[in-house]
């Protein structure tokens, strides 16, 4: 048989950049993307023989990884999911919906109509916008930490903090009342999570790749009946809320398609707090293995954004992103070809040591800090001013009310390869 005419991987290494439960052994990961970078930094990924998956580009450099996401001419969200998927799963959701992804959001459209959609709910999120809801912010992350407080010496940061205040911030934003606020949790959990154990609460080590896939589904009708209500609600009687916006909205004169209405709810009720909340997670983790940067943000607080950023980029949420080539082009020194699937792996880049010294390394002070956890260019986190208005807050909380805290025990990373963190972060804590 002929060699390839560009760069393959392994069928082990392969296995680790798609296998879910690589991305809980972060270290071991990380390991691989150091040796990817320097050895194979742009390779195709082939399946085996059983042909579970699209053959696609892996891109682990940051510098590619950036060309891409602002070259959104050639490098498009469609008509390939943009998420990483088995053809199973692919072919699910073609009979499902008629369309490659579950869902249709902003994360999938392409211009013109991204930029349209986008426009929607754009100046909401924008900071000066933000500022009328900041003191609701600040009373949610204190009832946080008040729960904190009560729980203590002892506390999973997960469950308690880092989960459910960004889960609060988000719904309140969107109307959803308080005591519906678990199921929207386990929904999330079950979309984001599905292929963690743990997180999706569903004993799904014993499905299939199909049964999982069914699992994701079943989420995703049921927020889409969920945020239908929300939505004639919203038309019956507007409020300054970010629901009221996407109910009410018009493109090119017409009121949003029922499907785009629910991507839209979706994209913004999940992608709005599981983000969040791994990053804040990381920091803390970060924190405790590192009470000298606590003690030195606690004198001074102007370290605190440096915090923030830095947990975002540490941390990456959404580990990758995938594109489809629309024309012959040059990428890394490889010749990518029309139709090619592509993967941004965001964890990769982000810890590429050519533009991040010392990557591994939690840095509040590092400066510049140009990661690309909230992507770059058109298709850049529509709630990233949000996030990190959202972790600056609860953190000025906590340095108000907590005076030390350490590590309990060993915290756990989810099995995902699309969005993941920590699910488990047990901490001691004195109050202040």
């Amino acid at each position: 048989m002929a060699e390839a005419a560009y760069p393959t991987l392994s069928p082990e290494l392969a296995r680790t950049v798609i296998d879910p439960h690589s991305y809980a052994e972060w270290d071991g990961l990380l390991d691989t993307f150091d040796h990817l970078r320097q050895t194979k930094p742009l390779a195709k990924i082939v399946p085996d023989e059983e042909g579970l998956f699209e053959p696609f580009w892996l891109v682990t450099r940051y510098d590619d990884v950036m060309r891409m996401s602002k070259d959104n001419a050639t490098f498009l969200n469609n008509p390939r999911p943009v998420v990483f998927s088995l053809n199973s799963a692919i072919e699910f959701s073609r009979q499902a919906t008629g369309s490659n992804m579950l869902v249709d959001s902003l994360v999938v459209f392409d211009a013109p109509v991204h930029p349209k959609y986008r426009k929607l709910t754009q100046d909401w999120f924008m900071p000066r916008n933000l500022k009328q809801i900041e003191d609701e912010i600040r009373a949610l992350a204190n009832r946080t930490v008040d729960a904190m407080v009560a729980a203590g010496p002892e506390v999973d940061f997960c469950k308690l903090v880092s989960g459910p205040y960004p889960l609060h911030v988000v719904m309140q934003i969107l109307g959803v009342p308080e005591e519906d606020e678990p199921r929207m949790q386990m929904l999330t959990q079950q979309m984001f999570g599905g292929q963690d154990a743990d997180l999706s609460g569903t004993g799904m080590e014993n499905m299939t790749p199909e049964q999982v896939v069914q699992l994701v589904a079943g989420a995703v009708k049921s927020f889409e009946d969920y945020f239908a209500d929300i939505a004639r609600q919203r038309r019956e009687n507007p409020t300054d809320d970010v629901a009221s916006v996407i109910a009410n909205a018009k493109v090119d004169g017409a009121p949003l398609p029922d499907r785009d209405m629910a991507g839209y709810y979706i994209i913004v009720a999940t992608a709005g707090h599981d983000t969040t909340s791994a990053s804040t997670a990381g920091a803390m983790m970060a924190l405790a293995q590192d009470q000298e940067q606590w003690a030195r943000v606690k004198a001074d607080r102007s370290l605190l954004p440096g915090i923030v950023e830095e947990a975002i980029r540490w941390t990456t949420p959404v580990q990758h992103f995938m594109r489809t080539a629309a024309e012959d082009t040059e990428l890394g020194g490889q010749t990518i070809k029309k139709g090619d699937w592509l993967m941004m792996n965001y964890v990769a880049a982000n810890h590429d040591p050519a533009q991040f010294d010392n990557p591994r390394a939690f840095d509040a002070a590092r400066s510049p800090n140009r990661h690309v956890a909230f992507g770059a260019g058109a298709h850049q986190c529509l709630g990233l001013h949000l996030a990190r208005l959202e972790m600056r807050i609860l953190f000025e909380t906590l340095l108000d009310r907590i005076a030390s805290f350490e590590l309990a025990g060993e915290p756990q990373r989810a099995n995902s390869t699309f969005v993941g963190g920590l699910k488990t972060l047990p901490l001691r804590f004195t109050a202040s």
